[in-house]
């Protein structure tokens, strides 16, 4: 019997874009409680490249363990191909959409066929086509649940209390940082869903964008310090972080809260001075949350903003673009 091939992106070693590699590999086959989806688009996201790099910026005690060769990606768009006869839910022919295993870095999303969870797939939006539905669920969701709603009891590897969201409303004022980018835009839009009033941190580049996504107010970093312009800020979302995250702390009144995204250095000494919260937490899947977005991503109320597709076989040059940085948007792969 021959075993049906696909295409596959894949490390057999780790190092920058070029390691990136085309394979002939197996179609995967289905194990209980998965949904064979045959790929149309593939969201690029920051653990793809981690992943590449042999994940040197994750502290070692939270480092997931992964063999080479390995697939990257964790964002898909598809057509459900094959259900495992224990999924309920999921029919063939199916456009599903999800953000797979994470945060395991097993995802293998970057290949033609890809063996998903049924639990972290969604049904795609009508809507939405497949590449704006592939750009959504890791940055969407990690806007979701660092400032809408957790959605899960796992501990948090970055801190012991249990991250909780922040109401937001008409009254609530909201500082983004790296508003351009994959989670800012979205997170954006969510707190303006909500009716708070947003400030958005970016480049001036990016300005008309960001007003357009219904920004209340723009700094642009590069002329100007946010936590020179800006105080009494209720919460402030860094989706940079870094050694300077900790600035915009300085940006809010007693009793708000940071939430850094990424890794930053933070003083307790300092934010118990200024009487103010830092919390954070690492977006999982959920098939759940994702199909609750999705309605907003159907009405047009939330939107993903698109900053370049490549084709599969192109995914180094893909990477080679998330290495420049100042991105509007999400990057993401094609499938034909």
């Amino acid at each position: 019997m021959s075993t049906r091939t696909m295409r596959a992106i894949r490390l057999h070693e780790h190092g920058g874009p070029d390691v990136l590699r085309q394979d002939e590999i197996p179609v995967p086959r289905l194990g209980p409680g998965e949904v064979l989806v045959r790929v149309h688009a593939v969201g690029v996201n920051p653990p793809d490249w981690y992943l590449r790099d042999g994940l040197s910026n994750i502290p070692p005690e939270t480092r997931p363990t992964f063999d080479l060769p390995v697939t990257p990606g964790t964002d898909v768009s598809g057509v459900v191909e094959a259900v495992a006869a224990d999924v309920e839910g999921f029919a063939v022919g199916d456009q599903v959409f999800g953000l797979l295993r994470f945060p395991s870095f097993d995802g293998r999303a970057y290949a033609e066929y890809v063996a998903a969870p049924a639990s972290d797939l969604a049904h795609k939006p009508a809507g939405v086509d497949h590449v704006h539905a592939a750009g959504a669920p890791m940055a969407l969701l990690t806007a979701w649940q660092f400032l809408i709603e957790l959605g899960h009891d796992h501990p948090s590897p970055f801190q012991a209390e249990r991250h909780r969201p922040v109401p937001l409303d008409a009254g609530t004022t909201v500082l983004v940082n790296g508003a351009a980018g994959g989670v800012g835009h979205l997170a954006l839009q969510l707190a303006k869903w909500r009716g708070a009033h947003v400030i958005a941190v970016a480049s001036g580049a990016h300005e008309s964008f960001l007003r357009e996504l219904g920004a209340d107010e723009f700094i642009d970093y590069t002329k100007s310090r946010p936590e020179e312009r800006v105080h009494d800020v209720d919460l402030v979302l860094d989706t940079v972080g870094g050694r300077e995250s900790s600035r915009f702390l300085r940006t809010l009144k007693r009793g708000g809260v940071l939430f850094p995204v990424f890794f930053g250095a933070y003083d307790d000494e300092e934010t118990a001075r200024l009487g103010v919260t830092v919390s954070g937490t690492q977006v999982r899947s959920s098939g759940a949350q994702l199909a609750e977005v999705g309605r907003l991503l159907d009405a047009g109320t939330v939107r993903v903003a698109i900053d370049s597709t490549f084709p599969l076989a192109d995914a180094r040059a893909a990477h080679e673009r998330a290495a420049e940085g100042h991105l509007q948007g999400k990057i993401v792969l094609t499938v034909a």
